[in-house]
């Protein structure tokens, strides 16, 4: 029977080509009328990456994104608190990519058109409704634009990718209510401007209740010489503030976000050049879930943003995304189109992605700027003269703990799906 993944995201889209991979059928149903590469820039982790180079995508990641040499923490003031290589110059087998996220979307789009052929991929189907049997699913789905009912589809399991308002999250748990605003806002855009530090350097600037973050999307300059950056700007505003819904796509006011960042002019940035200078930026309220104790129902299970949606804090929330993918198709390997193959994945990755969400909320591998604020809110001349080397390699070694890309361990695993060539033959049947 054909595996239902409701969600044409970057998750899904990865396991449909995952399950392509094996050999099973799938189909991709997708609320919007059409996918379009939205958004602004993402970082995708090594262990993520591999999992993508397992599918093929290597040369199209490398001809549309950055690989990310280093990422470097430093104060309000600008001041170096923290850099590390990430990627090959790391130690992995396998890079850090810097990429727009509508890139990205656009390479696995294009990819599972190729692949599984675009009568796999429906648009305008957004679940309304599902049952489970112990033969398989039933999921029923009308056209949101419309409200005109757009068919029942029968298969062996349901996959929910479909995000942070997840549709059947909320069917199974009608409780729950909207996500969970943490007094953040993000605003983001991408700028066209000049290289800075290595070229391919990652940047977060500021502490816990302001901070900057910035990396270039684009790998050779554009006609007018400059590179695409994509940046964040965060505040934590008051308890007591009421901020609108959280939506990517609404347009940023300036005026709300860009006198804070006025004076954060370094030698090496130009912090208030880079917001002023950006064509569409977009405010994005900071938000996610609490974790549940259970993603499965049966032959029903979540992934990504459906399952665990978390802070975007330490690159993780495309990279989880995919593990997710990699994890449910191996397990589908192993056991069948069933709801065992589901209890399995998420046996694997319930509690690591759970720890994870936790860690982001305090703040993860960024809390270093928070801790250097604290000690020294006026400045410094060097970091040790206010947090020690060991402190500094502990908070990012626990982050790459939890995240699950320390170098050594991550270098040594086996793929998380094997070869095809090899496991094909043992899911036949």
């Amino acid at each position: 029977m054909t595996v239902l993944i409701a969600g044409g995201g970057i998750g899904g889209l990865t396991l449909a080509l995952s399950l392509h991979q094996i050999g099973i059928p799938c189909r991709v149903f997708e609320s919007v009328p059409e996918l379009k590469p939205l958004g602004v820039g993402i970082n995708v982790l090594p262990h993520a990456v591999r999992e993508l180079i397992e599918l093929g995508l290597l040369d199209k990641l490398d001809a549309a994104g950055v690989r990310t040499k280093e990422l470097s923490y430093f104060s309000k003031h600008g001041k170096p608190i923290w850099s590390e290589p990430r990627g090959i110059e790391a130690g992995y087998k396998w890079p850090q990519f810097s990429i727009h996220r509508g890139t990205l979307h656009q390479i696995l789009l294009d990819t599972v058109v190729e692949r599984l052929g675009a009568d796999n991929l429906l648009n305008s189907h957004h679940v309304t409704s599902f049952t489970d049997s112990p033969e398989g699913v039933s999921a029923n789905f009308i056209d949101k634009a419309t409200g005109k009912d757009a068919g029942t589809y029968d298969g062996s399991l349901l996959i929910a990718a479909d995000g942070i308002h997840s549709a059947i999250r909320a069917r199974l748990y009608p409780d729950e209510g909207p996500p969970i605003w943490n007094g953040r806002i993000l605003w983001r855009g991408i700028t066209e401007s000049d290289a800075f530090l290595s070229g391919r350097t990652m940047i977060m600037a500021g502490h816990e209740v302001l901070k900057f973050v910035c990396y270039p999307i684009s790998n050779a300059p554009l006609p007018n010489g400059k590179f695409r950056i994509n940046w964040i700007a965060e505040r934590l505003l008051p308890p007591t503030y009421s901020w609108r819904r959280e939506d990517y796509n609404r347009a940023a006011k300036l005026d709300e976000f860009l006198p804070w960042f006025e004076d954060w002019t370094f030698d090496w940035l130009d912090v208030p050049g880079l917001i002023r200078n950006c064509a569409h930026a977009y405010e994005y309220p900071l938000v996610d879930r609490d974790p549940i104790d259970r993603w499965t129902f049966g032959n029903i299970t979540l992934m990504g943003d459906a399952a665990h949606p978390m802070y975007p804090i330490g690159s993780n929330g495309a990279s989880q995304a995919i593990l997710d993918a990699r994890v449910l198709t191996r397990e589908i390997l192993k056991h069948g189109e069933t709801a065992t193959a589901l209890q399995a994945y998420e046996a694997e990755r319930r509690p690591a992605t759970t720890e994870l969400v936790k860690l982001n909320r305090r703040n993860g591998p960024e809390q270093v700027m928070q801790l250097v604020e604290e000690r020294a809110p006026n400045g410094f001349n060097v970091v040790t003269e206010v947090m020690s080397q060991q402190e500094l390699e502990d908070v990012a070694n626990t982050y790459k703990r939890v995240a699950g890309f320390q170098v050594d361990a991550l270098n040594a695993k086996p793929p998380i799906v094997p070869k095809p060539e090899t496991s094909f033959l043992s899911s036949a049947g």
